[in-house]
C-alpha cells in the first residue's frame, strides 16, 4: 500500500498541460475584462468601470499565484516555456522571476525560521515590535511596492543566501529587462497622454492585487509558531460551490498545507490531497472552512506580528540552534503526520 501511495505521489508530480490551459483561460478573461474596462473609460461609464477594476484586481492576484507556480516549475511541463511565462508575469508585476524562485526556496526549506526570507522580519526575534508592525502595515497597504523590495533585500543584503554567480547575473539581467519594458510602456503612455488609463487599468487594480497577495500570505502564516507544516500554515477547504470556485480562481492556493508538504505538486491536483491536511494532533491545525474564519484567526496576531517557533525559545537555547543550512539542491516530500520526515521523493531545485 505504501508503495502504491508513493507511486501515485510521484505520478501526480508530473507537470501537465492542463495547468497551462487554466492559466491561458485566466489570461483570456483578464484581457476581456481589460478591454471592457478600456471601453468603459472611453465612454465615461464609471458605473461599469468600478466592478471591472475589482474583477481585474482579483485576476491579477491569481496571476501572481500562477507566477508562484512557475517558480516551482509546475505551471507548464516544458521547462523553458514555464520559465518564459514566469518572466512574462513577473515583468508586469515588478517581480524578478529568478530572484523570486531563489528566495522562495528559503521559504520552503526553512519555513517560519530565521532563514525564511519571505517572512522577514516576522521571523527575527531581535526585531522590535514597532518595526514588525510597521512592516506588516506597509506590506498590507503597499504590497505592490513592498513585496518586490522584500525580495531585492534578499539579494543585496550582507550574507545573502543567493550566492551562485550565474544565478545572480541572470537575476540582474531580468531586472534590466523589466526596467526596459516599463520604460517603453511609460514612454507610450506619455506619448498618448493616457495616464488616466494607466491609473485605472493598471495602478489601482495592481495595487489592490498586491494587497490581496499580502493578506493571503498573512492568512497562511502570520501568528503561527509551530515547527511542522500543519502547525505553521493555515489552509482553507471550503466544500461549497462558491468556495471551490474561489479556490479555482486562486490556483488552489487555499490548500496551502498540501503545497508546503509537496512543493512541486501541480496546483490542479492539490484538492486530491486534502486528507493530508488532517492534523496528527496539537499544535497542528485543521483546515478552515472559509477564508473569513481563517482571517479572524489571523487578525489578532497583527498587534504583535511574529512567525515561527523561535519566539517560544529561551534566548540561551535560541543561540545554540544549529546554523548549518540544509542542502539547497534537494527538496524532500513528506508524508502526512511525520515529524521525522519519510522521504517519498526528491526533486532537483536550482542551485542558489
Amino acid at each position: 500500500m505504501a508503495r502504491a501511495d508513493k507511486e501515485r505521489l510521484l505520478e501526480m508530480h508530473e507537470p501537465r498541460w492542463s495547468s497551462t490551459g487554466v492559466w491561458l483561460l485566466f489570461l483570456a478573461v483578464f484581457l476581456l475584462c481589460s478591454g471592457l474596462l478600456f471601453w468603459s473609460l472611453t465612454v465615461g461609464a464609471w458605473w461599469f468601470a468600478v466592478p471591472l477594476v475589482l474583477i481585474v484586481a482579483h485576476i491579477m492576484h491569481g496571476h501572481l499565484i500562477a507566477f508562484h507556480e512557475a517558480a516551482h516549475g509546475s505551471l507548464c511541463p516544458h521547462p523553458r516555456l514555464n520559465d518564459a511565462l514566469g518572466v512574462f508575469i513577473g515583468i508586469l508585476s515588478f517581480m524578478g522571476f529568478s530572484l523570486y524562485r531563489a528566495a522562495h526556496h528559503s521559504h520552503h526549506s526553512y519555513l517560519g525560521t530565521e532563514r525564511d526570507e519571505e517572512l522577514w522580519p516576522f521571523v527575527i526575534p531581535s526585531k522590535p515590535r514597532w518595526f514588525r508592525c510597521l512592516a506588516a502595515a506597509s506590506e498590507l497597504i503597499l504590497g505592490l511596492v513592498y513585496t518586490p523590495l522584500l525580495f531585492v533585500r534578499a539579494l543585496v543584503r550582507p550574507g545573502s543566501v543567493i550566492k551562485n554567480r550565474i544565478r545572480r547575473r541572470r537575476i540582474w539581467m531580468e531586472m534590466g529587462l523589466m526596467a526596459g519594458v516599463w520604460m517603453v510602456i511609460l514612454a507610450a503612455v506619455a506619448y498618448a497622454h493616457a495616464w488616466n488609463y494607466l491609473l485605472v487599468m493598471y495602478v489601482i487594480p495592481a495595487g489592490l492585487a498586491g494587497s490581496m497577495q499580502s493578506l493571503r500570505k498573512y492568512i497562511e502564516h502570520m501568528g503561527l509558531n509551530g515547527s511542522t507544516v500543519l502547525s505553521s500554515t493555515r489552509s482553507v477547504v471550503n466544500p461549497g460551490l462558491l468556495g471551490r470556485f474561489l479556490a479555482f480562481t486562486l490556483f488552489q492556493e487555499p490548500y496551502h498545507g498540501v503545497h508546503h508538504k509537496y512543493a512541486r505538486l501541480p496546483y490542479t491536483v492539490l484538492p486530491e490531497f486534502a486528507d493530508d491536511l488532517e492534523p496528527a494532533g496539537p499544535p497542528e491545525r485543521a483546515p478552515f472552512t472559509t477564508y473569513s474564519h481563517a482571517l479572524l484567526d489571523m487578525l489578532p496576531s497583527l498587534l504583535d506580528p511574529k512567525v515561527g517557533s523561535q519566539w517560544l525559545t529561551s534566548p540561551s537555547r535560541f543561540e545554540e540552534r544549529p546554523q548549518s543550512p540544509k542542502p539547497a539542491e534537494k527538496f524532500e516530500l513528506q508524508v502526512q503526520g511525520s515529524r521525522q520526515p519519510i522521504v517519498a521523493a526528491s526533486f532537483n531545485l536550482p542551485k542558489l
